[in-house]
């Protein structure tokens, strides 16, 4: 295909836009924006940063912007959710909604655990009986996003299963008062590592566009992140869990809350009551009919 970066404006075939703007949304770039028009030749400031000649009144531009393509429809970049907006930023369309309809629709989860196949990615598939993909409502307007699947979920394909799984139940159900069902459910890593260690980062990164893709095809209103690997995977984060949970953050405009991993707590119950607090500010925005939540300073997002 083309380069469209030495391509002028209206040079490239819409199929090959159309592969391109694939390319770019198997990379995770969602949203698009124009960049600012270069100035013509004899126009560029100067590298001394010195004004350029003063033009003639005859000479001088309009102050009315340009005009963008008609084919184009205008978006405003991504901000934080105000009260009572949704927190999904409007992606650019083009008018009709033939081009960018065909290639950059949601993706659904059987879309990705079709790409998913029998993963190979890593190493951890020499030693695993199933993948765990995730489970629970495609539709789910809270998602929880753990570490990796140990024994009871390699034996069953399901997350969560074992003691840390009923103990997540038990904070889902007996805390928040929410069906285990209407929640989905995923890990930041698909195969369970040997004795159940902490993931590797070769392994993280093999695995880490599922979970992201998962998170966009969910598109849930609040994420609810279990554990240091899992924050580290999705925030880029690398401090205690004492200092970050409890903390809004977000990632891909969702509200995201850290809270200690279920299989933490059974090693040390004390900390339960402060997962409850955690889980108590979710509850909370659930139940608001705004979607704003304070979040940390830029750059602790994902």
């Amino acid at each position: 295909m083309a380069d469209p970066e030495k391509l002028s404006p209206g040079e490239l075939p819409l199929d090959e836009l159309a592969g391109w703007l694939k390319y770019y949304r198997a990379l995770g770039f969602t949203h698009l924006y124009g960049r600012e028009t270069v100035p013509a030749s004899g126009e560029e400031w100067r590298a001394d940063n010195r004004r350029p000649p003063e033009r003639r009144p005859e000479e001088q531009p309009s102050s009315a912007p340009p005009a963008a393509p008609a084919a184009l429809e205008t978006r405003s970049p991504r901000v934080k959710p105000e009260a009572g907006d949704s927190p999904v930023a409007p992606s650019p369309v083009i008018a009709g909604g033939t081009l960018l309809d065909s290639v950059a629709p949601r993706e659904t989860l059987e879309i990705i655990r079709e790409d998913l196949g029998d993963c190979r990615r890593c190493k951890l598939a020499g030693g695993r009986k199933t993948i765990v993909f995730g489970s629970g409502n495609p539709k789910a307007e809270l998602l929880f996003v753990g570490e990796g699947p140990g024994a009871d979920e390699d034996e069953q394909g399901l997350p969560f299963v074992g003691r840390a799984g009923q103990l997540l139940t038990q904070m889902i159900e007996k805390g928040m008062k929410i069906p285990r069902p209407d929640v989905y459910i995923c890990n930041v890593v698909k195969c369970r590592p040997p004795g159940n260690r902490k993931p590797e980062k070769d392994e993280v990164a093999a695995c880490r566009q599922f979970v992201e893709r998962q998170i966009d095809a969910v598109r849930p209103r609040v994420i609810v992140v279990l554990g240091a690997t899992a924050v580290e995977t999705l925030l880029g984060l690398h401090q205690s869990m004492g200092s970050l949970r409890g903390r809004w953050q977000e990632f891909h405009g969702i509200p995201l809350m850290i809270t200690y991993h279920p299989a933490y707590l059974l090693r040390d119950p004390n900390r339960k009551p402060e997962a409850w607090e955690d889980l108590k500010k979710v509850l909370a925005l659930l139940k608001s009919t705004g979607q704003q939540a304070p979040t940390a300073p830029a750059g602790a997002s994902g």
